[in-house]
């Protein structure tokens, strides 16, 4: 995978913040400590281990940098001593995890380029990286994952891919493309953050005759 210095550091940042995250949903469902480092290991490298097994990519990232699994179990387990002041931290959490959506969505993208897929894949490559980590830690915890519910995020992570792809395929320059398809797919989480924005609901109620 192509990267630069910048692009490293946003995705440990962003693996990072998914640890801490689900370590909150874990102690939201009393799990012990390690149950705790393991749904943040879990959901942090989740979607990209899914996406290399479905693409028959190996090894798989945290097999190959066994380092992952350090950063972001004990990115977990650090999240238990300052819990209590998390609540100060929601905004940028909120904010990290819009980061990690459309970096992990970049990656998996270029990913499934490198492997010479079509368009159709390589976008849903990087939809499976951005949200499926999310989606295991909510069945995990048995609740509703993110991915379906109204939210926009799948959304904005099918939107990322697509610009990634289309500047690829256009020939601008590597971080060109990277910069832009970031800035618009985190731009467009963000205001649907702020405003609320969501996709239409589904709502099916059987009468009886």
């Amino acid at each position: 995978m192509e990267s630069t210095p910048l692009f490293q550091t946003l995705y440990f940042i962003a693996i990072i913040a998914e640890a801490m995250t689900a370590a909150l949903a874990a102690g939201r469902r009393e799990m012990d400590w390690v149950g705790v480092s393991l749904l943040g290991c879990v959901t942090a490298l989740g979607g990209g281990s899914v996406r290399d097994v479905l693409l028959g990519r190996h090894p798989l990232s945290w097999v190959e940098h066994p380092s992952y699994l350090l950063i972001t179990g004990a990115a977990a387990l650090a999240t238990i001593a300052i819990a209590r002041y998390m609540h100060h931290l929601r905004r940028l959490f909120l904010f990290l995890d819009a980061v990690g959506l459309v970096v992990f969505t970049v990656i998996g993208c270029n990913v499934a380029i490198g492997l010479g897929m079509p368009t159709i894949i390589i976008i849903a490559s990087g939809m499976i990286t951005g949200c499926v980590g999310g989606v295991l830690r909510d069945v995990l915890c048995t609740d509703i994952p993110l991915l379906f519910r109204a939210e926009l995020y799948a959304t904005v992570s099918v939107v990322t891919g697509a610009i990634y792809v289309a500047g690829h395929d256009t020939g601008m320059p590597h971080d060109v493309v990277i910069v832009v398809a970031m800035l618009v797919g985190l731009g467009l989480r963000l205001l649907a953050l702020r405003f609320g924005w969501r996709m239409p609901k589904f709502v099916y109620t059987e009468t009886l005759h």
